[in-house]
């Protein structure tokens, strides 16, 4: 066999008639922004979250996470902790304020943030921490907050994978002073592109919201003559459409019985791989803590992992979708490597997840029994391979 079409794949937008309707009831509305539905969807989303939850849409997480920076004040000069195993967007948010993005290697078993890494990092310059729950495992907060309430620091936290997770009954998002939730296609939830800003605090939100759309001493319906307003402050356009938040909305109705299926997809195969050598499956969630169930990641051992490339294709032509979080160590990619000289030694646990690792596919769209056949694959294609 070779490039078999995949029977099964990574993952897969779970868009229906619902969706379709929405949208075209936007489309035959004369309003395409500023409209009831990205308010109704801020709602809904806050309510999901649970007590003291607040939000604003915006157009994608890291527009969010840029917006929380804004909102915190942080620019030239200042710095802010990141996890090196994250995707980009964790790092540019800062990046593009002008701080510095210092970066702390992540735990092998679980692939979050260090929490020791993080205090050695602390300087006078230090602003804020981020901290990114890998693949929807929640990041031990409560050393975090701890740390940041002694150094007087900000705490922003990265859910763009993190939807459904929560600690102790508290959802993620709420366990530091700002989140970003992202609703690319194949995450737990869609607006086609979009994301969502949330908080505790209502002055943070409210604040993000007047930063998301210019800045604007008015919003467009608290205009008394339309299209008379001034701008208070710096501002940029990073609103969600109607049209994305009417999917949202539907999406939101759908995402109980999603993250349920996630679950007990992820669950059969952590039970189907239990026992394979070769591979050591990253923690799951705890009686405090519960996973999000992005994907499941299987790292392999020192012998197998070098062949990780011929096992990924061998996984492809037998029609399982796969894919890699993260591809390198962020501090060690082009553009941070270059600007500020990482050494590529310096962050052995994020390199080894980063190189070793396989993420496999638990989404809605699949069946327990798929999770059988992905967990035979797998260790079929380990057993060629490694001939």
């Amino acid at each position: 066999m070779h490039n078999k079409v995949e029977q099964i794949p990574f993952g897969r937008p779970m868009l229906g008639e619902e969706e379709r309707n929405a949208v075209l009831e936007v489309l035959a509305s004369p309003q395409l922004v500023h409209g009831p539905r990205a308010t109704a969807f801020e709602a809904a989303f806050a309510k999901f979250l649970g007590a003291g939850a607040h939000a604003t849409t915006v157009s994608s997480c890291t527009a969010g996470l840029h917006l929380a920076y804004m909102h915190l004040g942080i620019g030239r000069g200042d710095e802010v902790i990141v996890s090196a195993q994250t995707h980009v967007a964790t790092a540019h948010a800062v990046e593009i304020t002008g701080a510095k993005p210092v970066f702390v290697d992540c735990s092998l078993a679980t692939g979050n943030i260090d929490a020791d890494g993080m205090a050695s990092v602390i300087t006078s310059r230090t602003r804020a921490i981020s901290v990114v729950h890998y693949l929807g495992l929640p990041v031990d907060m409560a050393p975090v907050v701890e740390l940041a309430r002694k150094h007087k620091l900000f705490v922003v936290e990265d859910c763009a994978l993190a939807i459904g997770a929560s600690i102790d009954g508290v959802a993620c998002g709420l366990l530091g002073d700002v989140g970003s939730f992202s609703f690319y296609p194949v995450k737990h939830m869609t607006t086609a592109e979009g994301g969502m800003v949330v908080s505790r605090h209502a002055d943070v939100v409210a604040s993000i919201a007047n930063i998301k759309a210019f800045g604007y001493d008015r919003g467009f319906g608290e205009r008394k003559i339309p299209g008379v307003y001034d701008v208070a402050r710096l501002g940029l356009n990073y609103r969600m459409n109607e049209i994305a938040a009417a999917i949202g909305l539907e999406q939101l109705k759908k995402l109980p019985d999603l993250l349920r299926k996630r679950a007990a997809n992820a669950a059969a195969l952590r039970s189907a791989l239990a026992g394979v050598e070769e591979i050591t499956v990253l923690a799951d969630g705890d009686r405090h803590r519960v996973h999000g169930n992005y994907c499941l990641v299987a790292l392999l051992d020192e012998r197998t992992g070098p062949r990780r490339s011929q096992i990924i294709s061998g996984m492809k032509d037998r029609g399982i979708g796969t894919s890699v979080y993260y591809p390198i160590p962020l501090p060690l990619s082009i553009y941070y490597r270059e600007k500020y000289g990482h050494a590529p030694d310096r962050y052995p646990n994020a390199a080894r997840i980063s190189n070793y690792s396989i993420a496999l596919p638990v989404g809605p769209h699949l069946t327990e029994g798929d999770m059988h056949v992905v967990a035979d694959s797998l260790k079929k294609t380990i057993r060629e391979k490694r001939a």
